[in-house]
């Protein structure tokens, strides 16, 4: 019998597996109190995992200097492969000063506790506002991730990472498919196509209906809501999980979706971010990505569709996975259904579509997002959540 391929090969063509075997972690423990240490914050710890696991492939650590600026200028690595957001670990000269280029440093999770190693190969000076303004298109530090660049060390720490060990996520370990997993369950479903699905927001309708309008052209739907740090005024993680979990149960085709966590940070990068997204689906076995409006934008720093036009920079080959480009949907009154421009025949005042920010607002004052935008029972989980997290305030 003939094993079954995988649909699309990981970027770069190998998985990455960054996690130690049981000797390795024992050798590695016995220099626990030996090896220079170094703490690492939610989002360095979350790239950390995403390494190790493969989901950053071909990427087998931080960043080395020709491989950050080469992504930071030209939105690939070194070796002409594209990547477009740098993935590195920025110290302070403090901290980096004693480090010796050639030797191991522990990396402690935010708590505190040993989780990984790096092999450092290179520490490098790097320009914070040439990162910002190509990265993020701005330099204003209000902007999320324009904030982390000019908070953190003036020194990227480079080299190979090692993961001591896979933890089950705390809250979501049902949820926890790794790239290797979500290949192996997807040859299991015989799917030939399948789309990814990106967002750190609460789903709504219009969520929903693109998704959807995917769904009819592909084997299956892979919904991978992000779930590592992202801004402190976004909707928690185990809310959106739960809004996910209650509409799989009453809307979607059982069979023919997948709900995985993304373990990763928010960047806020808008379209550097959407490339960054689809690379990283590809690597858990997407064939295709869903772009809609504002991809993983924040404020007003970045068109609206931005995310979608940053894919014509790049062969179709080069990306190996087939990005679906959605407009801004919205129920149209006219034909009482959801519907994009392209679909409906209404006028501007006749179309419902409500911000995250809106439907923020509404439930801070008690009242549920309308039907049209939100499906009763998700609307009812999310001021739940709003109602509990006012009390414990």
């Amino acid at each position: 019998m003939t094993q079954q391929r995988d649909l699309i090969p990981p970027h770069g063509g190998h998985l990455i597996d960054r996690l130690v075997n049981a000797a390795q972690k024992q050798e590695f423990l016995g220099q626990a109190e030996t090896l220079p240490r170094l703490q690492m914050d939610e989002r360095t710890f979350s790239d950390l995992v995403m390494i190790a696991i493969g989901g950053f492939s071909p990427l087998v650590g931080f960043m080395e200097q020709k491989d950050y600026e080469s992504v930071v200028t030209d939105m690939r690595l070194a070796n002409g492969l594209p990547w477009s957001v740098p993935i590195t670990l920025s110290v302070s000269e403090e901290v980096a000063e004693p480090l010796k280029e050639g030797s191991w440093v522990r990396l402690d999770d935010p708590s505190g506790r040993f989780v990984g190693v790096l092999e450092l190969t290179q520490k490098y000076r790097y320009n914070k506002a040439l990162e910002a303004v190509n990265v993020y298109r701005t330099e204003d530090e209000k902007h999320p991730g324009v904030k982390v660049i000019y908070d953190q060390g003036p020194i990227n720490l480079a080299g190979p990472v090692w993961l001591l060990e896979r933890d089950p996520h705390p809250l979501f370990p049902k949820y926890q498919i790794d790239p290797a997993k979500s290949r192996e369950m997807f040859r299991d479903k015989g799917w030939k196509t399948v789309v990814g699905f990106q967002t750190r927001n609460p789903i709504h309708r219009a969520h929903e209906y693109i998704q959807k309008c995917a769904l009819e052209t592909v084997d299956g739907l892979f919904l991978h809501p992000l779930v590592g740090a992202t801004k402190a005024d976004d909707i928690p993680a185990d809310v959106r999980m739960r809004c996910y979990e209650i509409l799989l149960e009453k809307y979607y085709p059982r069979d023919r979706v997948i709900l995985a966590i993304n373990p990763a940070a928010m960047r806020y990068a808008g379209p550097r971010e959407a490339i960054f997204h689809a690379l990283v689906r590809k690597n858990y076995g997407c064939t295709h990505f869903i772009v809609g409006r504002d991809h993983a934008g924040v404020g007003d720093y970045y068109g609206t569709y931005d995310a979608q036009h940053i894919f014509e920079e790049f062969e179709a080959d080069e990306l190996g996975i087939a990005p679906m480009k959605f407009e801004h949907a919205f129920y149209c009154k006219v034909t009482k259904g959801m519907a994009t421009t392209k679909t409906s025949p209404s006028q501007p005042e006749e179309r419902i579509h409500l911000s995250g920010t809106k439907v923020r607002e509404l439930l801070r004052q008690g009242e549920l997002p309308p039907p049209e935008f939100s499906r009763p029972e998700v609307a009812a989980e999310l001021a739940r959540a709003m109602r509990v997290s006012v009390e414990s305030y």
